[in-house]
């Protein structure tokens, strides 16, 4: 595109913009932009070469400014640099009419700036209007009479739109800071209920007994056990070592009864034969009236000796249908915000759980600040920490440009054929390490290829993390629930070891893979992966959304700073101002596959080369080393190291042998945002375990599974586990649903009233909870990162659009995986 300023001078490149004291009363007023006037070609860079750059730039120096000038100077210069505000356009790609073809005079507008919450649309609709106002003032508009009257009613219905847009955002500010006050009140209100532990010694021929007052208000007892203790419950031949805990409380005295009667609650509880290993389980037994509680416990051992417990006991004031019931209205209320795009996905996490910890203190649960932190996995944390302080110093050396251009030659030009292989090749990787670590490295490289293609970028990662996802189900490395699934000693004794379980998932997730690839062509068959509009739009949207970005990351602790910040943030405006009249002069045009692919790889081959070979080496080592250490800690168990300590390492290693002076530079590289989410989402989904809603899910299927008749009781529980387990992992995290769901499986395959082998009931486990992640966008963790790496570039992608491709791929793909289960199982009887 080529700019003219009124003297007819020409320059194709970059913009500067430069700001303007003068009062001349016929374009602009005091507070407007200054002119946008061109530089001459060794003074810049070209839009289509800087915007590659912008991300790893966001954190330090913006690079349009001209090489040849320092800061200060360039922030003084424009008081006299032009004479005149006004710009014309004069573009071969412009639909210019017979009476449009002279230069125009365009005013610069400077109003308000555009605050960091308002979308793109709502900018861009801004300055279409203020163009068209501009024009009427003007008086530019060729247009009929006819065409003249219908624009000031356009022009009021924009600004009536503003205005409820204005007082819906007053309205959802006003609702959620409510909420916040009144969640902070009530948890505020009730104080912690600290658990008092008793040490216990019981033994085959002592036993424990102690009685309880109960409170008036209460309808629940909890009962906490903490010891050598394991967490599934007796096994079918009734032999093992374990500890009976008795709740007995009898009737009021003015009952009608003629003898007061005693309700008795037995909960057995199984002792581990590692008496090293330490765990706590915990059950609630409803309170009938206010009666005196006693709690009785006495021991089954095949040896005389004492075995230590701690025992602790709390009342709660709210039922478990009033517990699960408020967990689901939080559980929905987060999906509103995140689905609605009402606030960020980590502000709704956050909303969550405050109002779940609210709620377990109303109920008398409340936590303490220590409880609280142990409830965040901080390994998954300093896993994603650890990879993405390597994925930013990696792609420092050009990497992923190069590999884009390999992945774009291997694949001739054929987008699709292209688009397979980045997916293949991430379902194989996604199956022995896991599927964060693939995404974050997958990720910048399908990013850069799709800008390389003029492709969108969304389209192609969302199908990226979805075969992610499904390859992880192949092994039992590859994904967190089939490692909770396979790391289970119960399972194990019963032989259901890593191989074993990797043989049965590994046939199934190749058929689903089969099924998937066709299914993923058929979605995609009426969107266009190109860009719908011209390359030039795309890259100016991406550089206002990447210059707000770094404008966003600039601090105003200085003088200097802020005046970098308010410079920065006009170059927005100017932008938009002139996106806005691109937009309302350019017709539509959707781009055609790149027929030449050969006569432009040369090109792409010289633009896209490793700018550093030898921190490439560097990277190349740390990364190769961190990788074998993760297969290591997988197969070998003599590394004490998990997968958080690894990635660390790897982090700090990498920082040494780069050399890394300017911290703050790879510091802004990672993504916060996401690691406070997962951090949030931690602390909502332990909360929802306290409130009984994961645990009412799994009695509940328990219940379903026992009323079908005994011949069709196998081909029931496999369909009921994959259904449920699948939708309950796309709207919780599927890591404690998995955790909750190994014990009530195991305990309705261990009735002797059910008799149901365990082993195909955990492969219909490890099916729903990892294929079910693909169902929502905070499904699985791999979504959640990869939304949030694309979000950093310029591309995030909504809850919505995540939907509309996650949502079939996981119907269809739990389809195929149920399908298998039953004719493995129920049909060929491959139970063992």
């Amino acid at each position: 595109m080529h700019l003219e300023n009124k003297d007819g001078r020409l320059a194709s490149g970059a913009l500067e913009v430069e700001l303007h004291q003068t009062s001349a009363p016929t374009c602009a007023g005091p507070g407007r932009l200054g002119t946008v006037r061109p530089t001459t070609r060794n003074q810049q860079h070209s839009w289509a070469d800087s915007s590659s750059s912008y991300p790893s730039q966001a954190a330090g120096q913006s690079r349009w400014a001209p090489e040849h000038q320092d800061l200060d100077s360039f922030l003084t210069e424009g008081s006299s640099s032009s004479k005149d505000p006004c710009i014309t356009e004069n573009t071969p790609l412009l639909h210019n009419s017979s009476q449009d073809r002279g230069s125009r005079c365009m005013p610069a507008y400077s109003s308000e700036f555009i605050t960091a919450d308002e979308s793109w649309e709502n900018s861009s609709v801004e300055w279409e209007r203020r163009y068209l106002l501009s024009r009427d003032t003007a008086g530019l508009s060729t247009s009929a009479s006819s065409e003249k009257g219908e624009l000031p009613d356009s022009t009021h219905l924009r600004v009536h739109m503003s205005t409820l847009r204005r007082c819906l955002q007053w309205v959802k500010v006003t609702g959620l800071f409510v909420f916040v006050v009144v969640c902070s009140i009530l948890f505020s209100l009730y104080p912690d209920q600290g658990k008092f532990w008793q040490l216990l010694a019981v033994s085959p021929l002592e036993s424990y007994s102690v009685n309880l007052s109960s409170h008036a208000d209460s309808m629940l007892l909890q009962v906490d056990l903490a010891g050598a203790l394991e967490t599934g419950g007796p096994g079918r031949s009734g032999r093992e070592e374990h500890v009976l805990v008795e709740v007995t409380q009898t009737d009021a005295p003015g009952s009608r009864r003629r003898w007061q009667q005693q309700v008795t609650h037995n909960w057995t509880v199984v002792l581990n034969p590692r008496r090293s290993e330490h765990s706590v389980v915990s059950r609630t037994f409803e309170i009938l009236n206010r009666e005196t509680v006693s709690i009785s416990i006495r021991a089954s051992l095949q040896q005389t000796q004492v075995v230590p417990l701690l025992l602790a006991h709390q009342y709660l004031r709210a039922s478990i249908e009033a517990q699960v019931t408020i967990a689901a209205a939080i559980l929905a209320g987060v999906y509103v915000l995140i689905i609605f795009e009402i606030v960020h996905r980590t502000l709704a996490a956050m909303l969550g759980a405050l109002a779940a910890l609210a709620a377990l203190a109303v109920i008398g649960d409340r936590p303490s600040l220590t409880h609280v932190v142990e409830w965040i996995d901080f390994e998954t944390l300093a896993l994603l920490f650890g990879m993405m302080i390597l994925v930013a110093i990696f792609s420092e050396t050009g990497f992923f440009d190069f590999c884009a251009v390999k992945a774009y030659r291997l694949s001739r030009g054929r987008v699709w054929t292209m688009i397979i292989m980045l997916c293949l090749i991430a379902a194989i990787l996604s199956a022995f390490l896991d599927n964060v670590t693939t995404m974050l490295l997958f990720t910048p490289v399908t990013i850069r290829l799709c800008e390389v293609l003029n492709l969108d970028p969304r389209q192609v990662l969302i199908a990226e993390v979805i075969f992610t996802n499904i390859g992880g189900a192949a092994t039992a490395i590859g994904d967190p629930p089939n490692v909770i699934i396979v790391s289970n000693q119960e399972l194990r004794k019963m032989g259901l070891d890593f191989a074993r379980f990797t043989a049965h998932m590994f046939v199934g997730i190749c058929l689903v893979l089969l099924v998937s690839f066709p299914l993923l062509r058929l979605l995609y068959w009426n969107k266009k992966l190109y860009n719908k509009e011209p390359s030039e739009i795309v890259e100016l949207k991406h550089e206002i959304h990447v210059w707000r970005l770094t404008a966003q990351r600039i601090s105003p602790a200085s003088r200097e700073e802020t005046a970098v910040r308010g410079l920065l943030l006009q170059k927005v405006l100017a932008l938009e101002h002139l996106l806005a009249r691109r937009l309302h002069t350019f017709n539509r045009q959707i781009s055609q596959e790149d027929k030449n692919w050969e006569t432009n790889i040369q090109e792409l081959q010289k633009k896209h080369r490793i700018s550093d070979r030898i921190l490439l080496v560097k990277c190349l080592m740390v990364l190769g080393f961190v990788i074998f250490m993760f297969f290591l800690n997988s197969f070998v168990p003599g590394i004490h190291l998990d997968l958080g300590w690894i990635a660390i390492l790897g982090a700090i290693w990498l920082l040494i042998l780069a050399d890394i002076h300017d911290f703050e530079i790879i510091l802004h590289r990672v993504e916060w945002a996401t690691l406070l989410f997962f951090a949030a989402l931690f602390v909502l989904m332990e909360a929802l375990a306290h409130l009984h809603l994961i645990e009412y899910v799994g009695e509940q299927t328990a219940l379903l599974i026992k009323m079908v008749p005994e011949d069709r009781r196998l081909a029931a529980a496999i369909v009921l586990v994959v259904w449920v387990s699948a939708l309950a992992s796309s709207l919780i995290d599927n890591i404690p649903f998995t955790a909750t769901m190994i014990p009530v499986l195991l305990n309705l395959s261990q009735d002797p009233e059910v008799s149901l082998p365990a082993p195909p009931l955990m492969y219909a486990l490890a099916f729903g909870a990892c294929l079910g992640g693909n169902g929502t966008l905070i499904g699985a963790s791999a979504n959640v990162v990869c939304a949030g790496i694309a979000e950093q570039h310029g591309y995030g992608f909504s809850f919505m659009e995540f939907f509309r491709l996650g949502f079939p791929m996981m119907v269809v793909s739990c389809t195929v995986g149920m399908c298998y289960l039953l004719v493995a199982h129920v049909v060929v009887g491959w139970n063992e």
